[in-house]
């Protein structure tokens, strides 16, 4: 975090949960009918919550990584419909604007995994256990 961003309250962790509660029940009960979210499984990781509340950035994964574009504009094409089933869902004064993105921590953790196993670096951390 830079010096300006201030950790989410607990306010805006508490809704995020909620947000993700209810898109993750709208796609495990196929309430969207679009042919691309039908034949994904997509996954919520987390939602960020604006501190005013009314934008949800939901940060989603299609099962096995593939197709995340796709995905995307699908659920964008759609967010109007998921907006107003998570209304219902939630019991908040206003529907939050959804956005979102592709989840990419599992990407960030393969490439530090990756580096981590290097040879060059398994024989640097081997040195500080010997010492």
């Amino acid at each position: 975090m830079s010096g300006k961003e201030k950790a989410p309250s607990q306010r805006m962790l508490r809704m995020g949960e909620l947000v993700r509660h209810a898109l993750a029940e709208v796609f495990s009960r196929g309430d969207v009918h679009d042919p691309v979210l039908e034949t994904h499984v997509i996954t919520i990781p987390e939602v960020a919550m604006t501190p005013d509340l009314r934008h949800a950035t939901a940060y989603v994964m299609p099962l096995g990584g593939k197709d995340g574009r796709a995905v995307i504009d699908a659920l964008n094409r759609n967010k109007k419909y998921m907006r107003g089933v998570v209304a219902k869902k939630i019991n908040a004064k206003f529907a939050p604007d959804l956005h979102f993105r592709i989840d990419e921590r599992f990407d960030r953790a393969e490439k530090i995994d990756k580096l981590l196993r290097q040879p060059e670096v398994q024989r640097d951390l081997r040195k500080e256990e010997d010492e």
